[in-house]
């Protein structure tokens, strides 16, 4: 069961967002500022923070710089009625991971949240789990019951990418950047051929597909 903290100074936000987050079988801990927040994080386990910005003592900017300053990688959601693009910059520049504004869609928190939640385990474990399908970042290995097949550097990173995301489209550039460096010479039909590599070495495996986006670039697709 994931524990999730919400900070906010408003009374009934905190209850709402309690509320929502409760029927979707969540823990949830709730504070009114940062400080508050803190206290709550050393007396129990918290897997992720809804954090609002403009709170008395302790705001949600200070908050999240010094969770970052400390090493923590918790992940961080902002939800707050500062739209202004200087204040989403803020945000992202002291370290959250997310940032949506007010008034709240309930879809989309909870959508945002079960994303940051699925990549911070990822992260966390270094692995991910298609069905029977493993992937393990750390022997970069790619493991179907007996069968294990250790891809090239490049080849592995590729597909754990595409994989980390799964629906996401990526462009040429975006994964030539990623993958290869801003710094390569190497053009961005080395992914293209990258690409048709991963699809032959994983021909007729039915837990993932990797889609071309006409276009656009490439997506990986989960099939379980």
């Amino acid at each position: 069961m994931f524990h999730i903290l919400v900070v906010d100074d408003d009374k009934n936000t905190r209850r709402y967002l309690q509320a929502v987050l409760e029927a979707e079988n969540y823990t949830v801990s709730t504070a009114a500022n940062g400080e508050d927040a803190l206290a709550v994080m050393d007396q129990a386990y918290i897997d992720l923070v809804v954090l609002d910005i403009m709170m008395p003592n302790m705001d949600g900017y200070a908050f999240t710089e010094i969770l970052r300053k400390s090493n923590s990688e918790l992940p961080v959601l902002m939800v707050s009625a500062k739209q202004l693009p200087a204040d989403r910059h803020k945000g992202f520049l002291v370290g959250t991971d997310d940032y949506m504004t007010k008034p709240i869609d309930e879809t989309e928190l909870l959508l945002r949240i079960k994303a940051l939640l699925r990549r911070a385990k990822i992260a966390s474990e270094r692995k991910i789990e298609i069905g029977d399908v493993t992937l393990d970042y750390d022997s970069m290995t790619v493991t179907k019951g007996n069968e294990t097949q250790m891809l090239p550097q490049k080849e592995f990173l590729l597909l754990y990418k595409l994989l980390s995301y799964p629906g996401k489209i990526f462009t040429r550039i975006q994964l030539m950047d990623e993958i290869w460096g801003t710094e390569s010479n190497t053009g961005w039909e080395t992914v293209t051929v990258h690409i048709g590599r991963l699809r032959k070495r994983f021909e007729g495996w039915s837990e993932f597909e990797i889609e071309s986006v006409r276009g656009l670039g490439y997506k990986a697709v989960k099939k379980v």
